[in-house]
């Protein structure tokens, strides 16, 4: 199986971007975050004739995750299970196919809102934790992918690209990341480049792309019984150098049928 994770800054602008990597890469299902539209605003057919189905979560202007897949599928959660049924935040969607539970992310940034926007994404992440955890003791195939906001090492983040008390390097929010894996999630892309920066964002202000001051943000997260089966992980960093880019590019990760 091959998935992706992208988050596209717009996906109304990006609509032509993510149909002709489409056409080249072919993954079985792409994850995609802050397409920034309402549900019904997904332009969903515009990916029909490449053989995907669509589901999003939206909100106006904002936000916003989708699911491109060429198999069956089902949505089983549109909002992270735990979360205040007034949070309008779109930000989550989960689906089963070919037996294996996907979640679609898009976690909080945490550097706006002050202190209660930084406690807000560390209480989403610790509601994210638990349901890792409720599905890998239900013994589910499991893969969480998507824009995470975090990097969880030193390694993640160029040398001068981001402050040391910016929410995505704090020591807190290292350590939820962390307690994923202590969960026993394996961090696809670390799993086969341990040592190589592998940086999936790039800013759009002060050079960052022509100077690699770059970010790996976005990751794949595989419960051990995909882990065991990976034969492949990478951003695709040739996508941030084509015209009019997100200022991320897809991440994709396969594993060999079980």
């Amino acid at each position: 199986m091959k998935l992706a994770t992208w988050n596209v800054n717009s996906i109304r602008q990006r609509t032509p971007h993510v149909r002709a990597w489409l056409e080249r890469a072919r993954p079985d299902v792409l994850l995609l975050q802050e397409i920034k539209c309402e549900t019904a605003a997904f332009p969903a057919e515009a990916f029909r004739d490449l053989g995907y189905t669509a589901e999003a979560v939206g909100q106006k202007a904002y936000n916003g995750v989708a699911v491109l897949a060429r198999r069956p599928f089902a949505v089983t959660h549109r909002a992270l299970p735990g979360l205040p049924e007034d949070d309008a935040q779109a930000r989550y969607i989960e689906i089963e196919t070919d037996g294996i539970t996907v979640i679609g992310l898009y976690l909080p940034n945490g550097n706006s809102g002050g202190e209660a926007g930084f406690a807000y994404k560390l209480a989403w992440m610790d509601l994210l934790a638990e349901r890792a955890a409720a599905l890998l003791q239900d013994d589910r195939p499991l893969a969480i992918a998507g824009d995470f906001n975090v990097c969880p090492a030193p390694l993640d983040a160029a040398p001068g690209a981001l402050s040391p008390t910016d929410a995505l390097v704090r020591p807190e929010t290292r350590a939820r990341f962390r307690r994923l894996l202590w969960l026993g999630l394996t961090d696809a892309v670390r799993a086969l480049h341990p040592r190589a920066p592998m940086y999936s964002f790039w800013d759009y202000q002060a050079g960052a792309w022509p100077r690699d001051l770059g970010l790996r943000i976005d990751h794949v997260l595989l419960s051990p019984d995909l882990a065991e089966r990976l034969t492949a992980a990478t951003p695709d960093r040739a996508e941030r150098g084509r015209e009019q880019p997100s200022d991320h590019v897809p991440v994709v990760a396969s594993w060999e049928a079980g």
